[in-house]
Formats: C-alpha cells, sequence, structure tokens
C-alpha cells in the first residue's frame, strides 16, 4: 500500500465529475487499499477517488469511532476501532427530506470547516471491496460523510453548499494559512 498526494482547491480535476467503473479488478482494489492509508495518514475519515487524481466512481470511509463506553477526550486516539467501507458506483435511490446540520471539513479543503445542511438519512446502492452489490438505508453522521463523498464524485465540494460569502471567506482563510505556511 502507499500514500497516495491528496489533491487540493483549487485544483480543477476536483470540479470533474468521476466515471462509473465498468468492472471491478484488482487495480479498483489496490487503489482501495491506498486511498484507505492515505486517509488514515491525512487523517481523516472519508476519501473520494477523485482527491487523489483517479476520476472513478469510488470512494471509502471509516468513521473511525471510539469503542463502546470509551470516551473520545482525544487522548485515545490509539483505541479507535477501523471499520473500513467501501463503495463503488455508490448511488442514492431515496433521500429524507429531514434535514441534519453538520459543521464539515474536508481533505482537499485542508483545515476550514462550515456548517452544512444535508438529508438526515439515504437510501443507497453501491458494491463493495469483492463486487457484491449492497442496497441499504444509512442515517446519522454516516449518512452524511456518504453524502459529502459523493459530492466529490459529482465534482461538489461541502463549500458549494455554503452562500457565496461563506464560501469566500473559507477560501480566503484558506489561502491565508498557505501564505503563513510557505
Amino acid at each position: 500500500m502507499a500514500i497516495l498526494p491528496i489533491i487540493e482547491t483549487p485544483d480543477p480535476r476536483l470540479k470533474q465529475v468521476s466515471e462509473p467503473v465498468a468492472a471491478l479488478t484488482d487495480e479498483h482494489r489496490r487503489l482501495m487499499d491506498d486511498m484507505l492509508e492515505t486517509m488514515y495518514d491525512a487523517p481523516g475519515i472519508g476519501l473520494a477517488a477523485i482527491q487523489v487524481g483517479q476520476p472513478v466512481r469510488i470512494l471509502v470511509i471509516d468513521l473511525q469511532e471510539m469503542p463502546e463506553g470509551v470516551e473520545d477526550d482525544g487522548t485515545n486516539e490509539d483505541l479507535r476501532v477501523r471499520r473500513p467501507l467501501y463503495f463503488v458506483n455508490p448511488e442514492f435511490l431515496e433521500v429524507s427530506e429531514e434535514v441534519t446540520t453538520y459543521n464539515e471539513g474536508c481533505l482537499s479543503v485542508p483545515d476550514q470547516y462550515a456548517e452544512v445542511d444535508r438529508p438526515s438519512w439515504v437510501r443507497a446502492r453501491w458494491l463493495d471491496y469483492d463486487g457484491n452489490p449492497h442496497e441499504e438505508k444509512i442515517d446519522g453522521f454516516l449518512a452524511t460523510v456518504l453524502q459529502h463523498e459523493m459530492d466529490h464524485l459529482e465534482g461538489i465540494l461541502f463549500i458549494d453548499h455554503l452562500s457565496k460569502l461563506k464560501r469566500d471567506m473559507v477560501l480566503k482563510k484558506l489561502n491565508k494559512m498557505r501564505r503563513a505556511a510557505a
């Protein structure tokens, strides 16, 4: 496995629509393995293939939750339980009218966060790592993360859901951060 470079805004590749995977291959599985390693290293909880320069409809998610009864106080990172999820050619069959708001961030818009409204649940269909089909109603935080990552497959960033004023403020802060780091 390898850690891949993550594309950051304003790279135009982030705006392209990803292509469906015609047939899942070992090359796609290697990509998913590399995406997971890249995501864990970043660190993040979701990554779409386009974020590592591959315009295919693949994404990985791992919420890396704490075990039952262990409080997430920021000092127990090594206790997080990894349960990677693989989504190939994901699609929404239905979305709720009820909306949930989360403070979202993105590895392609580093260290910037903003509240985004999304449907509180989705019914999705996808193929897993081995090409097995799944169809499931997904809610809660996983539903939000899945929607965020699926936006990447359509060339949409979380900041595209913000008002122009808020989006400009986030981009201004990002540019200021980059200049300070240079």
